[in-house]
């Protein structure tokens, strides 16, 4: 399989796409390693025009934007089967929500299962397509995130009308 990539400026640093033909396989931050899958497969190919790329651009430009409140995109993200159900369950907490990590588990019926689910949160490739940063505390604080804290809360500013334009490169990890 080829496997394309591409580096999207946005208003929290700079992010990189995954992708094949069929489906996006990786949004990641651009402090972060790229996926074990890239080495199985071979170099990943840099072309923003390649497979889904063009799409996955031009929707998270319009999440950032306001106008997309959500994805749809074909989505192929490597992982347990634990981690699918809980990265399934992600995609259905509604935009501009949030939901603490119990909850998240009673949802997919593991009530004594919320750091399995916050350890599938941590491994989520699929950042803001995936919404894991919509996931918080029992207490309701925001808790970890692999883009950092300051992302996190952006993008759930974002969500919530209250963003403002943020510096790129104030965004750390």
């Amino acid at each position: 399989m080829t496997i394309y990539t591409s580096d999207l400026d946005s208003p929290i640093g700079r992010l990189r796409l995954y992708g094949d033909r069929r489906a996006l396989l990786a949004v990641l931050f651009d402090a972060e390693a790229a996926p074990a899958f890239v080495a199985d497969e071979g170099p990943a190919i840099e072309d923003a025009r390649a497979g889904v790329l063009p799409g996955a651009i031009r929707q998270l430009r319009e999440y950032f934007d306001g106008t997309r409140r959500e994805f749809d995109l074909p989505l192929a993200p490597r992982g347990t089967p634990f981690q699918q159900t809980v990265w399934r369950a992600l995609r259905r907490i509604p935009y501009g929500r949030t939901l603490a990590y119990g909850e998240l588990a009673r949802r997919i019926g593991k009530p004594g299962a919320a750091r399995a689910v916050g350890m599938a949160n941590h491994h989520n490739p699929l950042s803001i397509v995936v919404p894991c940063h919509r996931v918080i505390g029992a207490d309701g604080g925001l808790t970890g995130y692999g883009g950092g804290l300051d992302r996190k809360r952006w993008l759930l500013a974002l969500e919530h009308g209250t963003a403002i334009p943020a510096p790129r490169r104030s965004m750390s990890r």
